[in-house]
């Protein structure tokens, strides 16, 4: 397996043949998941209450977060929406995805101009630059874990004239904010959650009597699991997602005590395919520059990666039509009495 891998990650090997061991892997996982999915759920689900709130929190940002914003210039859509986007009737480009799904955010979630607004988890700040330009009057307060995240939203709201918008740098487990807030917007941030009642419970505080949460995570229909990385077939955990989670569709609905789930929509994993793959393609055509980008001339490796880890999402979120790992959105309000 090592060897296949450093073939893949180094480019001797051609696409298809990559994307069929990746198929290969994935058979493996569902059938491994599956042998003991009951018992092992419930076990899971107590391990997380006693766990942290994220696990590995500095390497998640080094394999992401603290990644040039030059390499994710060339390879995401122009708002650097780094999370799935929703490729409706009529949207041809990744670039009107991206605002499709800002829009679908917007509506779900119930933002309204003159609302206090926390984006937790805000990646290069999609949702918070997009919704600061389209409610003036409302306040947004973007945090991430990343100094260069944090710098990148900072300069770009400068550049727009925006006034509505602060950043803040914190671990999510030390994360401390004053309450008072309507909404909280967590976009693809819970998958590198353990704890989530304690984080549920933390949010609970921040918002008003009447605020609200919004959750996009991707997730698999029925099965929760860990991403591990000591195993020969761990590359994913190892390399992008180590202290991550792949939820199931039901995870969040164990963990009540403080907010109430109030609405669910589920989303094709198809669209996250076309996301996917949509970044892909944005990576092969500047390859060079995004080579340079990622320090990548001495380690192909390092390019190399993010191709198999692009075309993995594509792969996984296409499996059996899209209908087997997906995106959910949950909204959640504050239990009547709490």
């Amino acid at each position: 397996m090592s060897f296949a891998v450093e073939l893949a990650e180094t480019g001797r090997l051609p696409d298809a043949v990559v994307r069929l061991g990746i198929r290969h892997l994935i058979r493996q996982r569902l059938r491994k998941e599956n042998a003991h999915a009951r018992e092992r759920y419930r076990g899971l689900l107590e391990e997380l209450r006693g766990a942290p709130i994220a696990l590995a929190a500095d390497v998640a940002n080094e394999q992401h977060y603290e990644v040039p914003p030059a390499f994710f210039r060339l390879t995401l859509g122009p708002r650097l929406k780094y999370s799935a986007c929703y490729w409706g009737e009529g949207v041809r480009t990744l670039a009107e995805a991206e605002t499709a799904m800002l829009e679908l955010t917007l509506a779900r979630a119930g933002i309204e101009d003159g609302m206090r607004v926390v984006d937790l988890g805000c990646g290069w700040g999609a949702f918070t630059l997009f919704a600061a330009t389209r409610f003036p009057r409302s306040e947004f307060l973007a945090v991430s874990n990343s100094r260069t995240q944090q710098s990148h939203i900072a300069e770009r709201a400068r550049a727009l004239g925006l006034d509505n918008v602060q950043t803040h740098k914190a671990d999510v487990n030390s994360l401390a904010l004053e309450g008072g807030f309507d909404r909280v917007v967590c976009v693809e941030m819970f998958e590198h959650v353990r704890n989530h009642a304690a984080l549920l419970e933390r949010i609970s505080r921040w918002l008003t009597p009447t605020g609200r949460l919004f959750v996009h995570v991707f997730c698999h229909r029925r099965l929760m699991y860990p991403f591990e990385t000591d195993g020969g077939h761990d590359w994913m955990g190892r390399n992008f997602f180590t202290g991550g989670l792949m939820p199931a569709m039901d995870t969040l609905l164990n963990f009540q005590d403080h907010l109430a789930v109030a609405r669910t929509w589920q989303i094709s994993g198809g669209h996250y395919q076309r996301t996917a793959r949509a970044w892909l393609a944005n990576l092969d055509a500047h390859r060079h520059a995004a080579a340079q980008a990622l320090g990548a001339d001495d380690d192909p490796r390092r390019l190399g990666r993010w191709r198999l880890f692009f075309m993995a999402c594509e792969e996984l979120f296409g499996w059996n039509g899209g209908r087997e790992w997906l995106v959910c959105h949950y909204l959640f309000e504050h239990r009547e009495g709490s």
